[in-house]
């Protein structure tokens, strides 16, 4: 009886031990106490020309924050986003596995916009994934890759997003499902040194920076069970993505990789992106090249100098096949079957 007492206190102080172990080594204490919070800064961003003039180009183009929180008009080719309306937010993603996730209105409108928020707190939410009310947003919302995002071009974007028209729309907060809403508490981040304009060592090098800014990876490269990019299929497409039709479209290999794009030059990769074709076929507008396609040609140059870069990936996807099993990245797409897991 001793013995059966002693291995019953012995289990009860491991156990717990062993749990808060393994808890803090693996998903941290995040998902149980709730986000990390910075407080937002005291800071104001004084308007200018220039920095309007670049907010407009980062907004609009590099960072695509109108694909998000914006309608799209799908009658015009790329189902540009509507100008009517624009910064309102929209409904995101609606899965049964996931839940449903709303862009947020970034209006000035002062009820149901960030008319009140101050820029230290729009500054928060970009960079840091923090709302007003200390609450995470989810990672949908880029912030991960905007921390990124040097103090100066934050400065643009948030004096440009100060100017869009007052939308009154009230958009329903995220509903994640369990426990992927106790997960995405652990990954908003504070943003604790100044963020200094980047200095690049090579054209290839400032295209990286462009791409981390613009989400390319996001898109082309699967995730794992952990909702983490597959490091093995960078850029290697695989992605699963519906379009405004409800369709599964496949996001395409970008790495240099014969089944990828390795017949693209700087001409033809400008050339896709500014007219939304691949030679005679028509891009699925779930790739935003009607945004994208407002870039200058010099950072369209740059990225492509970094996609050329990246290793190569064995992984065959076509839309225009019928989709079939794909081993390499667990998913159904065109051509799936030709690919084998090395």
């Amino acid at each position: 009886m001793n013995l059966l007492k002693k291995i019953i206190l012995v289990l009860l102080i491991a156990v717990p031990v062993l749990l808060a172990a393994a808890i803090t080594f693996t998903i941290g204490w995040r998902p149980f106490i709730g986000p990390r919070v910075h407080p937002a800064s005291n800071q104001m961003f004084e308007a200018s020309p220039e920095r309007y003039e670049r907010g407009s180009y980062l907004v609009n183009g590099l960072m695509g924050c109108m694909y998000c929180h914006a309608e799209h008009d799908i009658d015009l080719p790329g189902a540009p986003p509507k100008m009517e309306g624009r910064g309102a937010g929209r409904l995101i993603a609606s899965d049964p596995e996931l839940g449903t996730v709303y862009s947020a209105n970034i209006t000035a409108d002062q009820e149901t916009g960030i008319g009140s928020w101050t820029d230290g707190e729009v500054a928060r939410a970009i960079r840091e994934g923090i709302r007003k009310d200390g609450s995470a947003l989810f990672p949908l919302m880029p912030y991960e890759r905007y921390r990124h995002l040097s103090d100066e071009d934050l400065a643009a974007v948030i004096v440009y997003i100060r100017t869009l028209p007052p939308v009154k729309k009230s958009v329903a907060k995220p509903e994640i499902k369990f426990p992927i809403n106790r997960l995405v508490l652990g990954m908003p981040q504070p943003v604790a040194a100044p963020v200094h304009d980047p200095k690049f060592s090579s054209e290839a090098d400032r295209g990286k920076h462009l791409a981390e800014l613009a989400s390319c990876s996001g898109c082309h490269t699967p995730i794992d069970a952990f909702g983490q990019e597959r490091a093995d299929l960078l850029f290697g497409g695989g992605m699963i993505l519906k379009d405004y039709t409800g369709k599964a479209i496949s996001s395409l290999n970008l790495t240099p990789d014969p089944s990828g794009i390795p017949y693209y030059d700087e001409a033809i990769f400008i050339k896709t992106i500014r007219s939304g074709q691949i030679g005679a076929r028509k891009i699925n507008p779930i790739m935003p090249w009607s945004i994208y396609q407002n870039l200058n040609d010099d950072d369209l140059k740059a990225i492509f100098a970094f996609i050329r870069t990246v290793k190569p990936v064995v992984h065959n996807i076509d839309n225009t096949e019928a989709p079939t099993m794909c081993t390499v990245c667990g998913s159904e797409h065109g051509l799936g079957k030709m690919n084998k897991k090395r």
